[in-house]
C-alpha cells in the first residue's frame, strides 16, 4: 500500500538527540575525551567570568562549536550557527537542547575573545596530551620538529613604509630588512615570507609542530612571526618546555632516563641549533646534505650519524607532514582567518589538539 505524502509538522518530539545519535558513531568517542578534559579545566573557566550579571555562554559549550567547525571543515563562523540551528547531531555534540535557541554569530565570536584571553587552548591542549600518556599513546625518548608557512589574512599590496621605522635594523651588523620598513595596514605582525626559492613571498606566520615517534600524535605546537631562524628557535623553546615536563614527572623519575631524540629536515642543519641540541641532552637526528654541497656545510658527529636510530628517525619524520596535511585541509588553517600572532598561536594549537584527538580515536581501541 503506497504511504501518503503528508506534510503536516509535528508538534512534539519524544526523541532525544542522545538517542538519536548512533552508538558507533565517531562523535561518540571525541565527546568522550572532550568532556573529560574540559571537566578538568573548570576551576580556569570559572576564573574567567563574574559571579554577577547575565549568563553567559558556556566556555564548554564554545570550545565544542569550534572543535566542530575544524572536525566538518566549516569555513565560517556564520555557517557553523546556520549548522547549529538544523542539524541535531551538531546540536548533540555541542550541547544543545532540541528547542533552544542558537546564538547570534556576533554574539559567539565576542564569547570566544573571552577564551583567548584566557589562554585556554594552550591548557585543553595539553590536557589533550596528558589523556594520551596516560594510555600510553606517547613516546617519551623520540620526537620529531618541522614548521610550515601559514598564510595570514593580509595581501602583499596591503604592506606600506612605516611611518616611524628604527634608527637600526634587525638583519646582521644592524642592517635594515624589510620587516623593519615596511608592515601591512591589514595584518601588522604578518611578514612577507617564503620557505622556497620557487615560491612567491606571501604575507604570512610559521607554524611549529613538535611529535612524538609511535603514533604521530602532537606533543608541542606554537606560532612565531616568519623569519630563517624562527624554525630553529621554536624547536629548541618547545624541547626545553617538554623536558622540563618530563623531568617533573613521577613516572619519569623512578625509571631510568633514556636518550631522548630529535629529528628533523635539513633546514635544521646548523651548528648552532646542533650545539643547542647537545647541551639539553639530545641526540640530533637531522637530515644532511649531499655530499655536493658546499655551501652548507654538515654539523653531525661521526656518532650521531651512525646512531642506531637515525635511520627510523627519518623515516618516523614523515608523520608530521600529515599533521601538517590535516590542519590546512580539515582544519582550515592553509589560510588564517584569525590576525595577530597570539590569536592564529591560539587556533593553532586548538587545531593540533583537535587532530590529536581524531587520532587518538582511532588509536584507543587498538590499545585495549
Amino acid at each position: 500500500m503506497r504511504g501518503h505524502d503528508e506534510q503536516q509538522e509535528e508538534m512534539f518530539s519524544y526523541v532525544s538527540p542522545e538517542k538519536r545519535v548512533p552508538q558507533d558513531h565517531p562523535l561518540r568517542g571525541l565527546r568522550a575525551m572532550v568532556d573529560a578534559a574540559l571537566q578538568e579545566m573548570s576551576p580556569q573557566f570559572a576564573l574567567l567570568y563574574s559571579h554577577y550579571g547575565r549568563p553567559s555562554i558556556a566556555p564548554e559549550k564554545l570550545l565544542r562549536a569550534l572543535l566542530l567547525q575544524m572536525f566538518y571543515s566549516v569555513r565560517s563562523e556564520r555557517l557553523l550557527m546556520e549548522q547549529l540551528g538544523y542539524n541535531l547531531l551538531f546540536r548533540w555534540f555541542v550541547g544543545l537542547n532540541m528547542d533552544e535557541e542558537v546564538w547570534d554569530v556576533t554574539v559567539f565570536t565576542k564569547n570566544r575573545e573571552r577564551l583567548l584571553a584566557g589562554e585556554i587552548a594552550d591548557e585543553f591542549f595539553e590536557q589533550v596530551v596528558r589523556q594520551a600518556r596516560t594510555v600510553g599513546l606517547l613516546s617519551d625518548e623520540h620526537f620529531t620538529v618541522d614548521g610550515t608557512l601559514i598564510e595570514a589574512w593580509a595581501n602583499r599590496r596591503s604592506f606600506h613604509r612605516k611611518n616611524d621605522p628604527p634608527s637600526k635594523g634587525t638583519g646582521a651588523r644592524g642592517r635594515k630588512l624589510l620587516r623593519d620598513t615596511h608592515e601591512s595596514s591589514t595584518d601588522p605582525e604578518s611578514r612577507l615570507f617564503k620557505k622556497s626559492t620557487a615560491g612567491q613571498a606571501k604575507p604570512s606566520y610559521l607554524g611549529h609542530l613538535m611529535t612524538e615517534n609511535r603514533n604521530g600524535l602532537v606533543v608541542g605546537a606554537r606560532v612565531t612571526e616568519s623569519g630563517t631562524r624562527a624554525e630553529r628557535e621554536a624547536a629548541l623553546a618547545m624541547l626545553q618546555q617538554l623536558l622540563a615536563a618530563r623531568q617533573n614527572d613521577r613516572e619519569h623519575k623512578e625509571r631510568e632516563q633514556q636518550a631522548v631524540t630529535l629529528g628533523a629536515d635539513k633546514s635544521y642543519q646548523e651548528a648552532k641549533f646542533l650545539s643547542g641540541l647537545r647541551q639539553l641532552g639530545v641526540i640530533p637526528h637531522v637530515s644532511e646534505y649531499g655530499k655536493e654541497t658546499v655551501q652548507w656545510p654538515n654539523c653531525l658527529t661521526r656518532e650521531e650519524r651512525e646512531h642506531p636510530g637515525f635511520a627510523s628517525s627519518q623515516k618516523k619524520r614523515k608523520l608530521v607532514e600529515k599533521v601538517f596535511g590535516w590542519l590546512k585541509s580539515v582544519a582550515a588553517l592553509r589560510q588564517t582567518k584569525f590576525r595577530g600572532r597570539r590569536r592564529v598561536d591560539w587556533i593553532f594549537r586548538l587545531a593540533a589538539a583537535a587532530y590529536n584527538l581524531v587520532r587518538m580515536r582511532k588509536l584507543i581501541p587498538a590499545v585495549r
